[in-house]
């Protein structure tokens, strides 16, 4: 059977890497029957969008063999936590999803309905469960702090996200499990499997206000059900403090201050990386356990910051806190060039400026399944809809390319390391930041 080298292919490199290679004859995904470890599972069967988006980045990075080759094995051998994303996502089952729109389903039904079938229906189908897997396998990734709380403060709408998540990771657990400790994650590695471990997008509240106790204690039992992070706002204002999209700016309120600490007490890592500027640095100054902006941006690298970017002040205090901040793939937001090399601008931002010990990626965005544009397409036109309140940006005339998200795309994940390794970064170093820096937080903010 003819093999193409994937190096070759991408580079016309043709020395030091015969063991990397992807197969143009096999059918995408299948499995051809070996068992195949380190960097022939991050760069063997590559799907066509995802061996182009290796093509794009790769023509931006331009390493050279040798630099690949320690990049890629070195991310094989390393523990990669994700600081923020999604686990891979299934299509939509389109015939299914048409039916419910025709019946007259109303817009919260709907949007429940997307949301289950793209976070499970990869536990029940064939097709979308072996893309799944494979996106996993490519990525190299071995743990997600996964988004399992839809945005908001009702423990009845966050709950939602994670029995999905739970179940998910219930059904497939010969491959990819639930981790409640980073224990749990070093033994997913040890074992060649992947993990998510669960972060919620808000503080959940009955918003009844009978007392400050009364109104934190769902805090703890979604501790409980397995959320280790959340976010104190998402965009807007809410009891807590000022969210990003606030241009008041105005902080914490006292019930905020109580927030952050009923989560140092319960374990709980504080995430403001939706937070405005005050907020983010009151929290951080007060927390007394590591606070995180786990999928973020150096405000300091533009001259027009986007609102979901952290100024020095911020970093330094979540740093004091013994904090991380997580750069993410999300070129609106990484201003500049918005590609795989303004990525590692940051990142080199952070370690240079604040040490390396406080730097991660935390990506925020997902790979999604092949079939996602042919299923959507069954789906009948709907009436356009007025923009969600969560999502009202300031003004922002960034202009994002093909280029820029292809080559920051979730299964590029082994090119960030190999970035790092022509940034000139140790092995020591490179581990920490694309895992062990997180882990090192988890690890602090469950120690009582």
């Amino acid at each position: 059977m003819q093999r193409r080298d994937f190096l070759n292919s991408a580079l016309g490199m043709t020395a030091g890497m015969a063991a990397v290679r992807t197969n143009a004859d096999e059918v995408p995904g299948e499995s051809t029957g070996e068992e195949s470890s380190g960097v022939e599972r991050l760069t063997e069967r590559l799907r066509p969008a995802v061996q182009h988006a290796r093509e794009v980045a790769l023509g931006i990075l331009k390493p050279t063999p040798k630099q690949l080759e320690h990049g890629l094995r070195l991310h094989a051998e390393s523990i990669v936590f994700d600081s923020y994303g999604f686990s891979p996502r299934a299509a939509i089952d389109g015939d299914a999803f048409a039916k419910e729109v025709e019946a007259g389903a109303s817009d919260l039904e709907l949007q429940d309905l997307r949301e289950e079938m793209t976070m499970t229906r990869y536990v029940t189908d064939t097709a979308e469960q072996q893309e799944y897997l494979d996106a996993w396998r490519v990525s190299g990734v071995t743990c997600i702090f996964q988004n399992a709380g839809e945005e908001g403060q009702d423990p009845l709408r966050l709950i939602k996200r994670l029995a999905r998540f739970t179940f998910a990771t219930d059904m497939l657990d010969e491959y990819v499990v639930k981790a409640g400790t980073p224990e749990h994650i070093r033994e997913a590695k040890r074992l060649g499997k992947h993990a998510l471990y669960f972060t919620g997008n808000g503080v959940p509240l009955t918003q009844q206000w009978v007392s400050v106790p009364d109104e934190l204690r769902y805090l703890r039992v979604f501790y409980q059900l397995g959320i280790r992070m959340m976010h104190l706002t998402y965009q807007r204002r809410n009891m807590i403090g000022d969210g990003c999209g606030e241009t008041a700016n105005a902080g914490l309120s006292d019930f905020g201050r109580s927030v952050v600490a009923e989560m140092n007490r319960v374990g709980v890592i504080p995430d403001c990386a939706h937070s405005g500027w005050q907020t983010s640095l009151e929290a951080a100054k007060l927390s007394s356990k590591p606070c995180v902006a786990s999928h973020t941006v150096c405000a300091a690298l533009d001259s027009k910051p986007h609102a979901r970017s952290k100024p020095d002040e911020v970093i330094k205090a979540i740093v004091d806190s013994g904090g991380f901040v997580g750069i993410c793939c999300i070129p609106r937001y990484l201003k500049g060039t918005g590609d795989i090399a303004m990525l590692l601008n940051h990142v080199d931002y952070i370690a240079q400026k604040f040490g390396v010990d406080h730097v991660a990626i935390g990506t925020d965005v997902a790979y999604n399944s092949s079939n996602s544009s042919a299923e959507s397409k069954k789906v009948p036109r709907r009436p356009r809809r007025r923009e969600d309140f969560r999502m009202l940006w300031p003004d922002d005339d960034f202009k994002t390319t093909s280029t820029m998200t292809n080559s920051i795309a979730w299964t590029n994940w082994p090119l960030f390391t190999v970035g790092l390794v022509q940034r000139g970064y140790s092995d020591e170093d490179i581990r920490k930041i694309l895992g062990e820096n997180v882990l090192r937080v988890a690890e602090e903010t469950m120690k009582a």
